[in-house]
């Protein structure tokens, strides 16, 4: 049995390989988006349909989504929006924190996100809010 002593050197990753997670994640992504740009989910056949849209008739907080990401790998941010503004905002929040990461990655640091509890309350309060809102008769202007 091989054991490690307090005085042994520490091994660090090299910086290729601390970017090998967050390389993986966005060509996951990428590839994901273009998928998305190059199949239209404005037409039908292309994608499922949500399933609590299907049994219910009532928008959940992701209908639209896709439709949002179409618009944004084709530039247009107001049909973004108007398909999913909170989708929107999940991907430039994204970007960020994936830079964030990647930055993190190359000084060899890790990436440690802590919201504090407020700050998550908070965004799942809005993003019922914004589900409610948009099932409302006068909530139809978010609807996708």
């Amino acid at each position: 049995m091989h054991s490690v002593n307090a005085t042994s050197p520490r091994v660090t990753p090299g910086r290729a390989t601390r970017l090998a997670v967050p390389a993986g994640l966005l060509a996951a992504v990428a590839g994901a988006f273009a998928y998305v740009g190059a199949v239209d989910p404005n037409e039908p056949g292309h994608y499922p349909a949500c399933p609590l849209l299907r049994l219910t008739g009532l928008y959940c907080p992701g209908c639209g989504g896709l439709r949002s990401a179409h618009a944004v790998v084709h530039g247009d941010l107001p049909a973004a929006l108007q398909a999913n503004a909170p989708a929107v905002l999940g991907y430039a929040v994204f970007a960020v924190l994936w830079t964030v990461w990647v930055v993190r990655a190359v000084r060899g640091r890790p990436l440690r996100i802590d919201p504090p509890p407020a700050l998550v309350w908070s965004l799942g309060g809005l993003l019922l809010a914004f589900t409610v809102v948009r099932n409302l008769p006068f909530g139809g202007w978010l609807h996708p």
